[in-house]
């Protein structure tokens, strides 16, 4: 049997497989943040993963920076996370909680007219959906450092409230030029503060992050993922690979219960900009916890990555959406269904909850 489809312990937590949904926006939660049933159903009909891990889900108002996107700072927003907790965990699987602050990467618009914070007054690269349409992103507000260490004591409150709510585990969204990434690297922190300057004062927000999700949940609970290689919303590192060593050699003597790192995929190659070509190779002998691999995976090479150990899990995004059993169509080399980047994000079950099993396309 492939290593693909073994079963796996995480540190005492009993994974059906290795294969793990990626963190996905899917934009399905209601206006103000709170989960819905169709969002129960998605999550369910993908419970055959060995770990599901959900939607990027903001930890406060302040971290507002995607249109209908969940949170986990109110009452109403954990019972409703509940609700799909309970689902997947009777349909046999395992749901971790990606908890998330966008820091710049945001708009007035979605925000009350409040401009989005970051930890220096410097602008994300690109633009921002609105339902209008696209505009460029505004020049955020730098946190002071009081504030900043009120950000920590959001995630600590979200990560109470996701255990509350009766998720497995929780997972930092410590990628995509979100606001630790853009505290750890020097191309959006130009602070003079205790978190900014040297790799020490730039990783400390991370690692201050990190250590509250632990308090709540102990370490073999808490993921952290990372993206070395990228340049999403013009983030960039003077000297990457020593930034972000510094990190995940903190990040694995803290005990996490994995580290979950995005390998670049092939726009992100072909744009020339790419900071790290292979990201858990680079960094795999620096790290003693396990690891999840992600991006630009199919069933061989999944199956490759394993082989060697430089992954224990590999997360699959796009072929989830598109297929909520993959698990088993990979281990029937079944066809595929094809995705429809058109539906991926939106309102309603088109594009979302009504990709066919392979029972249901027997039975048509």
């Amino acid at each position: 049997m492939s290593t693909l489809f073994e079963s796996f312990d995480l540190h005492g937590l009993t994974l059906a497989n290795r294969m793990v949904m990626a963190p996905m926006t899917r934009t399905r939660a209601t206006e103000d943040g709170v989960p819905t049933a169709l969002m129960r159903d998605y999550y369910v009909q993908r419970a055959s993963a060995g770990l599901l891990i959900t939607e990027c889900t903001q930890v406060s108002d302040q971290g507002h920076g995607i249109i209908r996107a969940p949170g986990m700072h109110r009452e109403d927003q954990m019972l409703s996370w509940r609700n799909v907790v309970d689902g997947v965990h009777a349909a046999g699987g395992r749901i971790y909680c990606q908890l998330w602050h966008c820091g710049r990467v945001s708009h007035p618009d979605i925000r009350g007219g409040e401009l989005p914070v970051a930890p220096s007054a410097i602008a994300a690269r690109g633009d921002f959906f609105l339902p209008s349409g696209r505009v460029d992103f505004p020049v955020p507000r730098a946190l002071e450092t009081i504030e900043v260490e009120a950000v920590v004591e959001d995630f600590r409150q979200a990560a109470r409230l996701a255990k509350e709510a009766g998720f497995d585990g929780v997972e930092l969204h410590g990628a995509f030029g979100y606001l630790t990434d853009q505290f750890l690297q020097d191309g959006s922190n130009q602070r003079t503060d205790r978190y900014g300057g040297s790799v020490e004062n730039r990783a400390r927000l991370t690692l201050e992050v990190t250590a509250a999700l632990i308090d709540v949940w102990g370490a073999d609970r808490v993921g952290v993922r990372l993206s070395p290689s990228s340049r999403f919303y013009g983030m960039f590192d003077s000297d990457a690979r020593t930034t972000f060593g510094y990190l995940i050699e903190q990040l694995n003597a803290m005990r996490v219960g994995y580290l979950h790192l995005r390998e670049p995929n092939a726009a992100d190659l072909a744009s020339g900009t790419v900071q790290i070509e292979h990201v858990a190779e680079t960094f795999r002998s620096l790290i003693t916890v396990p690891v999840i691999a992600n991006t630009g995976f199919d069933k061989a090479k999944a199956e490759a990555i394993l082989a060697t150990g430089t992954a224990d899990m590999v997360a699959f995004g796009v072929p989830f959406i598109a297929n909520p059993d993959l698990p088993e169509r990979f281990r029937l080399n079944a066809a595929l269904n094809k995705p429809d980047p058109t539906t991926f994000y939106g309102i309603g079950p088109v594009g979302y909850t009504d990709y066919p099993t392979l029972a249901e396309v027997a039975q048509a």
